[in-house]
């Protein structure tokens, strides 16, 4: 473990940090959610340890509360992490040739160990900064839900407290310098166009899936580099 932070550089480990303080806050509203609709505070931790995937637990709860089929509640946090098939093609060589390492490695994977792994450009940089990331998110989630299970009747309106927006405040944060370059601009405005739109038509979670058209359009809108002439 500590050759992993000594590969990363104080920044990195500071963005890192950061994601990760968000993501204990959502899992203490997602954990006070849990037990305040009726769930036994075990499930939602147990749910936790064994899923790990915040937008398909909050879609669970959601839809069971609701009177929803459990069946049905399955099925939609299935498709809600199809988006994971693509993100182990990415990064395959991250997670290395050894079955332990890639059972481990794919149940901590999630949008923000991919983004920051991709980020880097060297493998072994790519390696260290997906497991300190997938490692730190998987221990502060489930402390965070941990406590929001506990105190859940006592913060069962999370919107009272605003937890619900720290997550994504965070990651918007983050997203925002990238902006200055204009090859990325494009397909992000594309896909919160697209995902806004979405959101009165289609179930919780397809927005986002459907907002990575824009990343097709910003490959296909980059201009091909010019050929390098011989000299000769």
């Amino acid at each position: 473990m500590r050759s992993i932070w000594r590969t990363l550089d104080r920044a990195l480990a500071r963005d890192i940090g950061l994601v990760c303080l968000a993501d204990c806050l959502v899992g203490v509203s997602y954990g006070a959610i849990a037990v305040g609709s009726g769930f036994p505070i075990w499930a939602p931790m147990l749910m936790s340890l064994l899923v790990f995937a915040g937008a398909s637990q909050f879609m669970f709860i959601g839809i069971v509360a609701s009177g929803g089929n459990p069946f049905a509640a399955v099925l939609a946090g299935l498709l809600v992490n199809a988006r994971h098939l693509p993100f182990g093609f990415a990064i395959g060589d991250v997670l290395g040739k050894r079955w332990g390492a890639r059972l481990a490695g794919s149940h901590l994977m999630s949008d923000e160990t991919v983004a920051f792994a991709l980020a880097q450009e060297e493998l072994h940089r790519r390696r260290a900064t997906y497991w300190a990331c997938g490692i730190g998110l998987f221990t502060c989630w489930n402390i965070g839900v941990v406590v929001g299970a506990t105190a859940g009747s006592a913060i069962s309106d999370t919107d009272a407290f605003g937890l619900d927006a720290a997550f994504p405040a965070v990651l918007l944060a983050l997203v925002l310098p990238t902006l200055r370059d204009r090859a990325a601009r494009l397909p992000v405005l594309l896909g919160v166009v697209i995902a806004l739109v979405a959101v009165p038509f289609v179930p919780a979670g397809v927005p986002v899936l459907l907002a990575l058209v824009g990343v097709l359009a910003g490959v296909a809108a980059r201009e091909p580099e010019p050929e390098k002439q011989e000299v000769g």
